[in-house]
């Protein structure tokens, strides 16, 4: 039989306004500050965002420059005046200094997420994005954005396709791919897409990548003999993606 391809399934209103906004977050370059000035997060989501930031930042036992200016950024995007930006430093500050989240904190999201999905998804996204300001995100920034994540009400499980967006857009380099997918993940980002994407949109996303390294194109472009050679192993490698991918989706007997 073959492997479901279904995750733990969320809310049928969570999941329309999730798939929407890594749509959106997609169309922004992966930027949360451009997702907020278009998500327009109401003003009640920000002492929880900040903290959490604050405590994400603060994971490795040292606040980052990079995690200053992610917090700087979203502060701008959110347009806040200088008395809102002195409260947000102040609850970023508040989350640096806590040890373990306090049980109240993101209470109104954990609340209003099931008939409101989108503040809580868009903060969820917002530190998804402050655990991988270096890249690939560390265990311990990854946990403690989980943790707040699970503090909100939302399922863990979301960080993981929120990381997977950034990982077949943002973090996907072409020497670090050339080996043979063995997960559905890897062949996922391997093709540039997200294992919530249906088939056709994979199947779109491997017919674009065959295409920029097939032969015949390569001949016409007159690449020099490394190029070419670089360029048939990314084709074996798409291949055996797409391949597995068609196995994960094949109907059971």
């Amino acid at each position: 039989m073959a492997e479901s391809t279904r995750q733990p399934a969320l809310p049928s209103r969570v999941e329309a306004e999730f798939a929407s906004l890594l749509h959106e977050l997609s169309a922004c370059g992966h930027q949360t500050a451009t997702l907020l000035d278009r998500a327009q997060l109401p003003n009640w989501c920000r002492a929880p965002l900040f903290f959490f930031l604050g405590y994400i930042a603060k994971a490795e036992g040292r606040v980052s420059e990079a995690d200053i200016r992610y917090a700087e950024a979203l502060i701008k995007a959110l347009k806040l005046s200088q008395r809102q930006r002195r409260r947000a430093i102040n609850w970023f500050q508040q989350g640096k200094s806590a040890e373990q989240l306090p049980s109240l904190k993101g209470l109104s999201l954990r609340l209003t997420h099931r008939i409101w999905p989108g503040p809580a998804l868009t903060v969820a996204i917002c530190l998804c994005h402050a655990t991988q300001l270096k890249g690939r995100p560390t265990k311990p920034r990854r946990y403690r954005c989980e943790d707040a994540i699970d503090q909100i009400g939302l399922p863990v499980i979301i960080s993981d396709d929120i990381f997977d967006s950034y990982a077949s857009k943002v973090w996907i380099r072409h020497a670090e791919n050339l080996a043979r997918p063995v997960s559905y993940e890897q062949a996922c980002e391997l093709l540039g897409v997200t294992r919530r994407d249906s088939l056709d949109i994979i199947k779109r996303a491997y017919k674009k990548r065959v295409s920029g390294c097939h032969p015949d194109k390569l001949a016409q472009q007159q690449v020099s003999t490394e190029e070419e050679a670089l360029a048939k192993e990314r084709l074996l490698s798409y291949q055996q993606a797409w391949e597995l991918v068609k196995r994960r989706h094949r109907p059971p007997r």
